[in-house]
């Protein structure tokens, strides 16, 4: 059964950093589109960063860019993603969502998923994560 378990969220203080994980099941972890996605109360599923497993490339928003870094350890089979300076409109739930990126230019699926975050199939469950002080 393939699987994401997303991990890592909690109550931070603006200006601080948290790093979440994204630890995947049930698939070989190559061939890939990993990302991140974070949805705040009232407002739509929005992409935050991505990273493809078989070359490493890298895609983050705008409003993450300076901020964020995603990496992957493929021996664990996990993606994580650090986020710095976090502010209050960060809060939201954090979801990662996988899509297999064979047959495709990865990052052309990566601008996909994050256009059409309904058609991805695989989600992790969300992990919360609050800034405020």
């Amino acid at each position: 059964e393939v699987q994401l378990q997303a991990s890592g969220g909690g109550l931070v203080q603006p200006g601080g950093s948290l790093t979440l994980s994204c630890t995947a099941s049930g698939f070989i972890f190559d061939n890939y589109a990993i990302a991140w996605f974070r949805q705040a109360p009232g407002k739509e599923r929005e992409g935050v960063s991505a990273i493809t497993t078989a070359d490493g490339q890298t895609y983050n928003k705008d409003f993450m860019k300076g901020r964020s870094t995603i990496t992957i350890d493929p021996a664990k089979n996990t993606v994580y993603l650090r986020i710095d300076n976090l502010k209050s409109e960060d809060t939201a739930i954090y979801y990662c969502a996988a899509e297999s990126t064979i047959g495709y230019d990865p990052m052309l699926l990566v601008g996909t998923m994050f256009r059409a975050p309904h058609a991805i199939t695989t989600w992790g469950q969300g992990t919360q994560v609050t800034v405020s002080s």
